[in-house]
């Protein structure tokens, strides 16, 4: 990472590489081949800055225009954010406008995907996944993948009408599963003594597409690549919008809650209705050295018995879900959610030694099904899906290296394999999962 910051221009880059404004999507996955890339390349222009006395003038306390290639993160980043724990992580083709004004932070911004420089296109149709170069055709011939098309396949790994986009379409990190074409959002933030309240408004456009399929000779063999072609005009439009609110009590900043309401309303990417909602309640009590946290996700989902026509699946947008439901990722990461949605009782346990060198946290997550959803027989299934507990420890050797240590356990009821759309019966119900990271971070050029 190469940073330069002066009273007027902060710059932030890591190595170059040269491509269209928006052509990768906001995550990228093993499917992408090369994976070396700008993570960020951004500028940020200020414009006015009460605290430098080299600003004669100031319309605001802070006013600037951040662009470029960029995370965007807010709040706990559950909307939101860097996806810290992909190594990769998460970025956005973007251009924010950030103010303060006496306490109140208003930050707007706007991005815009695109696979192309559109010479000798009519528009900027979007392809919005990370597809390979090539794929089987459905008589398992291996071709170039279609331009434009994120193509459909089987289980075997081969084209078919009826087959699944889950496996050539990981662009995203929750249940969503494509990357936008555009995005614009607000966000008001605003802290009353210890207290913070914000507000999120956010929209984000998704290309319509149609069903195609491209025929394929090889030799004997008649193939065709079937899957969804990206060139029809407008947009699927979504808006998401909220509050947060993070209230701190106690003289000694003992007690921390969290509530937050969020609603989704549009069409999703398929075009269809939404009416979706997502609540969090979190409650926290630090005495000293220990800390005890109890808290509750809602995110609504849809009834399998139900007629409508309408989505109530809430998706968690562009945010690090890796933090919020169990570290082993069944929820609202790359393995996607539940059609009927989740519910997700919690309790968090941690120790920090008084030097704060060493930490270790056991969490325990119950895991529901916020709807029903049914079996293969047409029945509904228990809404109880599992429950999983994270153990993490770290040790903090010196200024620049931490090791973690991290053991998660799930034990799984056969509702499980429904939500997840596994054929029941051919899974592990109770999987165990570790790691050991070392983390460097030296700070080569100290002041």
């Amino acid at each position: 990472m190469f940073n330069y910051r002066s009273s007027r221009l902060i710059f932030q880059t890591t190595i170059q590489d040269v491509r269209v404004w928006g052509q990768d999507a906001s995550t990228i996955t093993v499917n992408d081949g090369n994976r070396l890339g700008v993570h960020e390349a951004w500028g940020e222009l200020i414009l006015s800055n009460c605290k430098d006395t080299s600003f004669k003038s100031n319309v605001l306390d802070y006013l600037s225009i951040k662009v470029g290639r960029q995370e965007i993160s807010y709040d706990d980043e559950r909307l939101l954010g860097a996806l810290d724990w992909l190594q990769q992580g998460r970025r956005h083709d973007a251009l924010v406008l950030k103010s303060m004004q006496k306490g109140w932070q208003v930050d707007v911004g706007t991005a815009f995907n695109q696979n192309t420089d559109a010479v000798n296109y009519n528009g900027t149709f979007y392809t919005p996944a990370n597809t390979p170069a090539t794929v089987k055709d459905s008589k398992g011939n291996l071709v170039n993948t279609p331009s434009g098309m994120i193509p459909l396949i089987n289980s075997s790994g081969v084209s078919a009408k009826n087959g699944s986009l889950s496996l050539l379409n990981p662009a995203g990190s929750n249940l969503l599963n494509q990357n936008y074409k555009a995005l614009q959002y607000l966000y008001v933030g605003k802290k009353l003594n210890k207290t913070k309240i914000s507000g999120l408004f956010l929209a984000d456009q998704f290309g319509k597409y149609a069903l195609d399929s491209v025929r394929d000779i090889a030799g004997a063999d008649v193939g065709y690549v079937y899957g969804y072609r990206y060139n029809q005009p407008g947009v699927n439009t979504r808006y998401t919008t909220g509050l947060n609110i993070n209230p701190v009590l106690g003289s000694k900043n003992q007690w921390a809650f969290t509530g937050a309401y969020y609603y989704q309303g549009g069409h999703d990417k398929d075009g269809l209705k939404l009416d979706a909602y997502m609540i969090n309640l979190a409650a926290s009590y630090i005495p000293g050295k220990m800390s005890y946290t109890a808290g509750w996700d809602y995110l609504s989902g849809n009834d399998a018995f139900s007629a409508s026509a309408t989505s109530h699946r809430f998706d968690p947008l562009y945010g690090s879900p890796h933090k919020f439901w169990g570290y082993m990722d069944y929820f609202y990461a790359v393995s996607g959610s539940p059609t009927g949605g989740l519910s997700n009782p919690y309790v968090k346990l941690k120790y920090t030694s008084a030097n704060k060198r060493f930490n270790t946290e056991l969490t325990g997550h119950y895991f529901a099904l916020a709807d029903t959803q049914k079996d293969v027989n047409g029945n509904a299934i228990n809404k109880y899906l599992g429950t999983e507990f994270d153990l993490t420890t770290g040790y903090k050797v010196n200024k620049f290296t931490q090791a973690v240590l991290g053991i998660s356990y799930m034990a799984a009821s056969s509702s499980m394999e429904y939500a997840k759309n596994i054929p029941p019966g051919v899974s592990k119900l109770h999987p165990t999962w570790a790691y050991l990271q070392l983390n460097l971070t030296p700070d080569f050029l100290n002041k």
